[in-house]
């Protein structure tokens, strides 16, 4: 089990088979009814808590979970800051949406909530094993569409070693827009361009403060 603090209201905890066998869960049973594994649930965010500071007292607490094609499982964990006035929950309400990844299509769009959102995932690929995209696609570009943020990639290499991580990580800051490649005309034509192109590159380069 690895747990990672991605920002301030988002960890990633990657656990495996074995891992789910020690607490004697069932994958099926925690996607279809996660409801039998809430005290599990509970488990991993008293852990993360106590190793990465991630506190979700009196937030509301958004579970994404997402199984790799070799055995793994990532579960990304958002905090919400509760509205005012509200009073202590006495449990936890635990909501998980299940994410697939297609590894066998060329071109893929996503969209960032945020510029910022999309600056905090070039910081991560900075920082990790991913910082190397030079061969990943032909293209990544940037583009602003009706107040939102689009990374287009075109042209993926589905040989690359890479491709599973990249899947895997960047769900865990944009959302995949499906029917990518009707939408990507569309940001051809009616989108704004913010980064033409190696939008991931030039955003470490020119928005993210790496220390060497």
């Amino acid at each position: 089990m690895k747990i990672e603090k991605l920002t301030e209201n988002k960890i990633r905890i990657i656990v495996n088979l074995d891992d789910l066998k020690e607490k004697n869960i069932d994958l099926h049973t925690l996607m279809s009814n996660p409801l039998d594994s809430q005290n599990w649930l509970v488990e991993l965010l008293h852990k993360a808590e106590k190793e990465v500071g991630f506190n979700t007292e009196n937030c509301k607490i958004l579970i994404e979970a997402l199984a790799t094609p070799d055995g793994l499982f990532v579960f990304t964990i958002t905090k919400f800051k509760p509205e005012k006035e509200t009073s202590t929950p006495k449990n936890k309400t635990v909501c998980i949406k299940r994410k697939t990844a297609n590894l066998d299509t060329n071109n893929a769009v996503y969209s960032f909530e945020s510029f910022e959102e999309f600056c905090n995932y070039c910081s991560y690929v900075a920082n990790s094993s991913l910082c190397n995209l030079k061969d990943f696609s032909k293209n990544m570009s940037l583009y602003l569409y009706n107040d939102v943020y689009y990374l287009s990639i075109s042209d993926i290499n589905l040989s690359n070693p890479n491709l599973k991580n990249f899947y895997a990580t960047i769900s865990e800051f944009a959302k995949l827009v499906t029917h990518s490649n009707n939408f990507e005309r569309k940001l051809l034509e009616h989108g704004k361009v913010i980064i033409k192109k190696n939008a991931i590159k030039k955003g470490i380069d020119y928005f993210c403060n790496i220390k060497d």
